[in-house]
């Protein structure tokens, strides 16, 4: 009996936690699908009573989100696709190649953990202006190229497969990129998807990069978009809403379909680790 009272007092409070961290989405959601000013009542209603998707045609025909959203899906998705060969790559050849210096690199690498990401924005929009990638989606897309977290991320999972199999490949002739491409790469496919998940959700919610670099209203980000869009019409709730719908709702429903692998990948790297 203890032991059910026990497990009901547990779920029961784990589901109020639950109802109380979905609700602000519950409403957000709501509010988007309310008319203009119907939200600012008191007290607001949970939902309304003649749901419209006024607010989302209005984004999408006046506001230009949906340029902004292809912009976003566009930087996310190379982003993801770049960090994915670059961090993967480098990952393998500090765990499992030797080459003169690994050692002193990895050290400056490490050290480099401890120096925020702003501090670097400066010198590196000045490389950017240098070379004419200010103002231009690559230029988004540069900092994202690689990260000294997802390398060593990938490398922590790579020492762990057994230089035997490695030695076992070779010996039947397979070259450094077969081994790398057919033996290496599916061993690590949930540190891939969680690697994937991290970058992808960082690139699409970046707001401060792009914020510098672009200059040009039709190439912002959907972030900036509608940081921008909520300075023009600050007493739009309802709009405001459905932009932040917009936003979330990639991201969430991504996680939803590889949180089985994204979590497989935490607990491998917790088991590991």
């Amino acid at each position: 009996m203890k032991t059910h009272l026990a497990a009901f007092s547990v779920n029961g409070a784990l589901a109020l936690i639950a109802a109380l961290t979905l609700f602000p989405l519950f409403w957000m959601f709501s509010a988007s699908l309310m008319p203009a000013g119907t939200s600012s009542v008191y007290p607001p209603p949970l939902w309304p009573t003649h749901p419209t998707l006024e607010n989302y045609h209005e984004l999408f025909s006046h506001a230009g989100m949906g340029r902004r959203f292809l912009n976003s899906l566009g930087i996310a998705s190379a982003a993801t696709l770049l960090s994915l060969l670059f961090n993967v790559s480098a990952g393998y050849a500090f765990a499992k190649l030797k080459f003169a210096g690994s050692q002193s690199i990895q050290k400056i690498l490490v050290g480099a953990l401890v120096i925020p990401a702003q501090v670097a924005m400066l010198p590196l929009f000045l490389i950017l202006k240098t070379i004419g990638l200010v103002n231009t989606l690559p230029g988004v897309l540069v900092p994202w190229l690689a990260g000294v977290f997802s390398i060593f991320l990938v490398r922590q999972h790579v020492a762990t497969v057994p230089d035997e199999l490695l030695e076992a490949a070779r010996l039947e002739g397979a070259g450094e990129a077969a081994i790398y491409l057919r033996v290496v790469l599916p061993m690590l496919r949930p540190i891939l998807v969680t690697l994937a998940v991290f970058t992808f959700l960082g690139a699409w919610n970046d707001f401060l990069w792009p914020l510098i670099v672009l200059n040009e209203g039709k190439l912002y980000t959907l972030p900036v978009a509608l940081a921008s869009l909520s300075r023009e019409h600050v007493q739009d709730s309802e709009l405001m809403m459905a932009g932040a719908v917009l936003t979330v709702l990639p991201v969430l429903l991504l996680f939803l379909l590889l949180q089985r692998y994204y979590l497989r990948g935490m607990m491998t790297g917790a088991v590991k680790g």
